[in-house]
């Protein structure tokens, strides 16, 4: 991770505008394609699509499933075609539901098998091929490619590509180039590297073959399951796109194998969520691993959010990008106690609006106290301050727990060496007495205006606490690190947003796009998440909530890559070439290694989803037939048919052998 700003040059500003507008809300521009009879881009309104997990061959359950998923909001269902018995068999589902009255556009999912591909294009609406895969065996091999040999296997690619093209353009069935993160052929490895400009010219190669036939009928995708990965590589896609003079193709959004729960929902929004606040996409997939009806209304929860957006207050227009938007770095900042620098971003638990009257009150954000032998423990997702407001703790706090309190009752405190105080701008300006180690000032953009950030410079004992009220919260809130940035101020922020406890699903997607989308910029020293609650809330649902949004911030930080607090399980949705439940063995493997801060596992039904899609995997859990399991390490595979029965067990013996297993119960609490 760098954490120093890279220089952009006045000419790249210009070339790093990659949405019609960092400020103002505006949908990019694209060509409508027809898929069906549900056009698909900007004219229309953002889609909604999943994936069916029943086996393909599966005529009467596969037809159950779709309808089951547009009952739920589906408006196209995407079905695997790993072979061209499928893809045959696709026939026989599409002409079920029409028999029903079910017109849904039916888009086959094509990895290896042009032959299938081919087939499938006479049939359904639309097919989704893996630049990756389509003509290319991955073997992991690094090529050193002259430019001769490269032009030989561009040619290859014509060859095998060519047909497909012209079948979709007689039938009018239209396409998804879908470059997936974890399998980029090893062409494109071998001259981009592992990287989103790999990704982006991987789709490229394709578009260029089928633009050169006049096929336009075309969407694009960038998936990874590394957030900061993937909104760069859709956003250098829009740049090089318009760069190259391309169509304007419409933007298929996903993040591949988010998860589920809780963490699928925040990782998907992370990804997605970012992209859509700055106007890209066109139609989204979130893809859960729990059955796929429940995707759809995730999907559209984290669309809904836009249908009115374009109406919010004006924010100050910039006409560049004073960072690079294609590359992780994080914002230097100086130290300030523990915040900014180098420090992982901290998170700030708001109780000021709940009365903390025992010491079990903590347990909600990670504290415990333990009678014997009568000291406090913490857990890994213990918060690193406490902001009580007005209300200060009645005992001392665990040496973990640093607490926040509003300045007048900070100055009357009798304990106030130890705690640190929150001031707004014109207290702050007022102040007589300031911690001489960190001070807490909030405000937004408006009341953190010129004025106020020339009193920064030189200051090392200051931190911000950003809000804003403005419906287009997350591009305010980098329009004024924006402002940080090109002042060269190098003051920490904590990102402070507030919602309803009464959100469900929905607090989850807003907080992780509006806090995860400046994150993945490398913006924010922090999180301050803070719960509205009802007039009658009672004191044990106020401690809950707590918990919750506890939880969701630590869960903001990890999936913006920001801050490991917990095990990460990249787990595929399922689909017809899932080769066991997974579901049921995601459950398995989480309660055996949840307590394995940082580690990362790849769940995977199948090959095609195997080492390429968990890139980002530690380790590695994959299906190769029926009770047959192969166990990865990183992109290697160390096991092959392993049975089912005892694959987990295995999987714990190649972490313990990596010197990464602890016994649960030496971390249940750590003291």
């Amino acid at each position: 991770m760098t954490h120093s700003m890279t220089v952009i040059t006045p000419s790249e500003q210009k070339t790093n505008i990659y949405c019609p507008s960092l400020t103002a809300y505006e949908r990019r521009r694209t060509i409508t394609i027809n898929i069906g009879d549900l056009p698909m881009g900007s004219d229309y309104p953002i889609r909604v699509q999943s994936m069916t997990t029943v086996d393909t061959m599966d005529t009467q359950g596969s037809i159950d499933e779709v309808i089951r998923m547009v009952e739920s909001g589906c408006e196209y269902v995407r079905i695997t075609a790993p072979s061209v018995k499928e893809a045959q068999n696709l026939e026989n589902i599409r002409n079920g539901l029409r028999k029903l009255g079910i017109q849904v556009p039916l888009i086959a999912d094509i990895h290896f098998t042009p032959n299938a591909a081919e087939l499938a294009a006479r049939i359904v609406e639309k097919v989704r091929i893996n630049p990756g895969n389509y003509a290319d065996r991955k073997r992991f091999e690094v090529i050193d490619y002259t430019d001769a040999s490269y032009a030989a296997e561009l040619e290859r690619i014509r060859d095998k590509f060519i047909p497909l093209v012209r079948i979709c353009k007689e039938y009018g069935t239209a396409m998804r180039i879908g470059t997936n993160h974890g399998s980029l052929s090893d062409r494109i490895l071998s001259r981009y590297g592992d990287t989103p400009l790999g990704m982006v010219e991987s789709a490229l190669e394709f578009l260029r073959i089928c633009e050169e036939f006049n096929y336009y009928n075309i969407a694009l995708s960038m998936k990874s399951s590394n957030t900061q990965v993937m909104v760069e590589a859709y956003r250098l896609l829009v740049q090089r796109l318009d760069e190259e003079g391309l169509k304007p193709y419409p933007l298929h959004l996903g993040v591949t194998e988010a998860g589920e729960a809780e963490d699928g929902r925040i990782k998907s929004a992370v990804g997605i969520g970012t992209l859509l606040e700055d106007g890209l996409g066109d139609t989204v997939r979130v893809s859960l691993t729990e059955a796929p009806e429940k995707e759809a209304p995730v999907a559209r929860a984290l669309i809904e959010r836009y249908t009115s957006r374009t109406q919010h207050a004006p924010i100050e227009p910039i006409d560049h990008c004073p960072i690079n938007p294609f590359q992780y770095t994080r914002r230097d900042t100086r130290e300030v106690y523990n915040i900014g620098h180098l420090n992982v971003p901290r998170v700030i638990a708001d109780y000021s609006n709940i009365a903390i009257q025992q010491l079990d009150d903590l347990k909600s954000i990670g504290h415990f106290f333990l009678p014997v032998p009568d000291k406090w423990a913490m857990n890994d997702q213990g918060a690193d301050f406490i902001y009580t407001g007005k209300q200060p703790a009645p005992f001392m706090l665990p040496n973990g727990l640093r607490e926040i309190l509003d300045q007048q009752q900070w100055q009357t405190h009798a304990e106030r060496h130890n705690k640190f105080p929150l001031f707004d701008v014109a207290e702050w300006n007022a102040a007589t007495e300031i911690s001489p180690q960190l001070n807490f000032i909030k405000g937004n953009i408006h009341t953190f205006d010129l004025a106020f950030l020339e009193q920064l410079s030189g200051k090392n004992n200051i931190v911000l606490v950003l809000q804003t009220d403005n419906a287009h919260a997350m591009p305010e809130m980098r329009r004024f690190f924006y402002k940080l940035t090109e002042l060269q101020i190098k003051v920490p922020v904590i990102i402070q947003r507030a919602y309803r406890t009464d959100l469900e699903d929905k607090l989850t997607l807003y907080s992780a796009t509006d806090i995860g989308g400046l994150l993945v910029d490398g913006f924010g020293d922090g999180t301050l998440l803070s719960p509205t609650f009802a007039a009658d809330a009672q004191h044990a649902d106020k401690l809950k909530s707590a918990a919750s949004y506890n939880s969701i911030a630590f869960g903001i930080l990890q999936a913006a890559r920001t801050r490991m607090s917990k095990t990460e399980y990249i787990s595929c949705p399922s689909c017809g070439r899932t080769l066991f439940d997974l579901q049921e063995t995601t459950a398995m493997i989480r309660k055996h290694t949840e307590h394995l801060k940082g580690v990362k596992i790849g769940i995977m039904g199948c090959i095609v989803n195997g080492p390429g899609e968990m890139a980002d995997a530690d380790y590695g859990y994959v299906g190769m037939g029926k009770d047959k399991i192969a166990l990865y390490r990183g992109q290697e595979v160390i096991k092959r048919s392993v049975h089912s029965s005892k694959a987990v067990e295995e999987l714990i013996e190649l972490i313990r052998e990596d010197g990464r297993w602890i016994e649960p119960e030496e971390r249940e609490i750590l003291v």
